[in-house]
């Protein structure tokens, strides 16, 4: 038995499908309307899995990358500095809560893919202060 669709193993089959769901929502999404509902199910299925195996940084990074997201424009959405954003994205700064909030609503995931514990990197302000103890 051949199927039209299939489990997504790859982020090639995952983009393909995605084009694929845009394209029948467009035509005549009545007429397609199982077809859609199994892609949708199969994108969503890949997305949860994918955002599980990621750290939030990382996930940030694959959704930017996704989205032709600039850090500039990551910036002006969360209303940061791009220092900041910078920070963020080279693991020397963690999220907010806010950060968190944001960013799970912008992407359409869940809050839980972004709050995740993940391990910060010393920047140098921080190793001068491990150096010299108050």
């Amino acid at each position: 038995m051949n199927l039209k669709y299939k489990v997504i193993n790859s982020r090639t089959q995952y983009n393909k499908y995605c084009i694929e769901l845009e394209d029948l929502l467009k035509t005549n999404p009545i007429k397609f309307k199982e077809e859609i509902k199994l892609l949708t199910l199969l994108i969503e299925n890949y997305q949860d899995s994918f955002e599980n195996e990621l750290d939030p940084v990382k996930l940030l990074k694959e959704l930017m990358l996704q989205h032709n997201m600039q850090s500039k424009e990551l910036a002006e959405l969360l209303q940061l500095s791009k220092a900041t954003v910078s920070k963020m994205l080279n693991y020397q700064k963690g999220f907010s809560k806010n950060t968190i909030r944001l960013l799970a609503e912008y992407f359409s995931i869940t809050q839980e893919a972004f709050n995740k514990p993940y391990e910060l990197k010393p920047t140098v302000q921080n190793r001068k202060m491990e150096l010299n103890p108050a």
